[in-house]
């Protein structure tokens, strides 16, 4: 497009009220099918639009209409979104699942007892870790920190990181079941 004429895109870009409005209204039906091509439920399809427009307010300056168009950028974009939401949901137990592992666990306990006594058992067990397993750990699982942003935090090797964590909660792990063996409960 001409320089007295700019793209849609360039105008959310310069953070123009009225292109926002715009490009809601031109790609609102294709980032909605998309979304709901990819999601399982209708909050879900409501939720990946609106990390989609997030994301496409801020990298809508790196369209480059040589490149693509601007209905491709936009479907390119949602599609890569979609697709992390997606992988992130697989990755992640969903806690029902959990749940169910509890009160089998503990079928005599009521689940959140159970779920309780054993988070209580595995942050005493986190306790005798080595200090840099520990924190680690910490930022990990009760922050709720990425490995990428603690392996900025503390400069250390993302690997480092990783191995720190693996190695802390398969402790954790062994300690638990052996405890849960001699008691004779559990695994």
């Amino acid at each position: 497009m001409s320089e007295s004429n700019p793209s849609l895109l360039a105008r959310v870009a310069a953070g123009d009220h009225a292109a926002i409005d715009a490009c809601l209204n031109q790609f609102g039906n294709l980032v909605w099918s998309l979304a709901r091509r990819f999601t399982s439920s209708h909050v879900d399809a409501e939720d990946a639009v609106q990390e989609i427009f997030i994301e496409l307010w801020s990298s809508a300056s790196r369209y480059d209409s040589s490149k693509a168009s601007e209905t491709t950028f936009v479907a390119m974009l949602a599609r890569r979104r979609l697709i992390d939401r997606l992988r992130k949901s697989q990755r992640q137990p969903q806690m029902d699942d959990l749940s169910a592992v509890a009160e089998f666990e503990h079928p005599d306990l009521p689940p959140d007892v159970a779920v309780m006594d054993d988070a209580a058992r595995a942050a005493e067990l986190i306790r005798t870790l080595k200090p840099e397993q520990q924190q680690v750990i910490r930022l990990a699982v009760y922050e709720g920190h990425t490995h990428q942003s603690i392996a900025d935090a503390l400069q250390i090797p993302l690997g480092t990181v990783k191995t720190h964590l693996r190695r802390g909660l398969l402790k954790v792990r062994e300690a638990m079941q052996k405890a849960d063996a001699e008691s004779g409960g559990g695994l």
